[in-house]
């Protein structure tokens, strides 16, 4: 591997050579990890509960991926979609098996699969009216980076350097059923939400709301697309976060845990818009490559096997009760609201704390992530246990008495 640096050289090698695209990198460099935890160059410990942004929601170098992986690379890393290959279908069929879905799409991204996830709904407008090509979605989504897929996200900060955006996309406000119904006419070829967005604070839909988009969608012969990217595959405590509100989508893209923390993306549909995408309309080079799809099918296998989607509902309540418990003791910051589902869990202070406390849990050994200046997210591996929970919130806890002294002190 070459000799090793230390946390100063690695830096100065990144402003030296990696493009500054990433603005809010934690002062570690990370160098191996294994189940809950990571370890940084210098030996510290870690409790990861971000799970690389809900990527590792196997937690760190599981055996099973770990084993696929080694064996695969060993026959067989890649061929191209022009031949066939026996992993990407088995991964299809586990995919289309626990879902209500008929056919899948692989690429590498949970951007990638929203931007198929567009393009599908604009062809099938198409193939109704030349003027079908509407797609909306809800102010505060994320749904990736593409020029599609940021067109398609709702926050001006990530759209501005880029404009022109693509056209043909609405943006409404979140849980709003008169907006949402007000912007659908019959140019609405889509309409693409997260179930929870998560990008911008852990905000779940309302029953109503997506019972709207589901109702809106059919009046007008609309797709409804739902990007769980990172809601999905036993994020929150169901194995898709569609399953909390009974409303089935026909598009529906996954990526992230899919892989259990190796990239792999992919996009299912179900009745007449899994036949949309006929040969030459979308491709993706590495998509549904054998090494990809044997770390994905690994990956799909322990949450079945290992009851991980029960154990992020169970934790996860835990988890959030021990927030709100938090929130009765702690005056300052103050914890005005605990929220989301299973696993993917958010708190909200009254006030601009979240990087400060981000960093004296950091400095406490736990990874969390700020969003703005008052919101943190959790998002810890699936395979978490209450012990972990308790070892987490008492240094956040701890943390949050910190950043409460120093105010008080300043």
């Amino acid at each position: 591997m070459g000799e090793e640096l230390d946390y100063e050289e690695i830096t100065e090698l990144y402003r030296e050579y990696v493009m500054n695209n990433y603005a809010g990198r934690q002062p570690i460099a990370i160098a191996r990890g294994s189940g809950m935890y990571v370890w940084d160059i210098e030996g510290r410990e870690y409790l990861d509960f971000l799970a690389g942004i809900a990527v590792n929601g196997l937690g760190h170098c599981h055996p099973r991926v770990v084993s696929a992986i080694c064996e695969q690379a060993r026959i067989l890393m890649h061929i191209s979609n022009l031949y066939y290959n026996d992993l990407q279908p088995k991964l299809a069929k586990m995919l289309v098996d626990w879902s209500e879905f008929d056919k899948v799409f692989f690429c590498n991204s949970g951007t990638e699969a929203n931007e198929a996830a567009i393009k599908l709904a604009r062809k099938w407008g198409k193939c109704i009216s030349e003027d079908k090509y509407e797609v909306i979605t809800a102010l505060g989504s994320f749904h990736g980076r593409t020029m599609g897929s940021v067109s398609a996200t709702g926050q001006p900060k990530y759209q501005q350097a880029f404009a022109p955006l693509v056209p043909g996309f609405k943006h409404v406000p979140f849980n709003d059923v008169s907006a949402l119904s007000g912007a659908v006419t019959e140019k609405t070829c889509a309409i693409l939400l997260e179930p929870i967005q998560g990008e911008s604070g852990v905000k779940p839909a309302t029953q109503d709301y997506l019972k709207a988009a589901r109702d809106l969608c059919d009046s007008v012969g609309a797709l409804l697309i739902f990007d769980e990217v990172q809601t999905g595959l036993g994020r929150t405590g169901r194995l898709f976060a569609y399953e909390h509100y009974g409303v089935v989508p026909d598009v529906m893209t996954l990526a992230k845990t899919l892989g259990g923390g190796f990239p792999i993306g992919a996009c299912l549909a179900r009745g007449a818009a899994a036949d949309v995408l006929q040969p030459g309309d979308h491709a993706a080079t590495f998509g549904g490559n054998p090494l990809a799809c044997a770390a994905s099918i690994a990956a799909l296998s322990a949450i079945h096997e290992e009851g991980l989607v029960e154990n992020s509902r169970s934790v996860g309540e835990y988890f959030q009760g021990k927030l709100r418990k938090i929130r009765e003791e702690v005056e300052n910051p103050k914890i005005i609201d605990v929220r989301g589902k299973g696993l993917m869990v958010a708190v909200e202070f009254d006030s601009p704390s979240a990087k400060a406390v981000q960093m004296k849990s950091l400095e406490g050994g736990l990874l969390i992530n700020s969003i703005g200046d008052t919101i943190i997210r959790f998002l810890p591996p699936l395979i978490v246990t209450k012990e972990d929970v308790d070892r987490a919130v008492d240094i956040f806890s701890n943390a949050m008495l910190a950043v409460g002294r120093s105010v008080t002190e300043g």
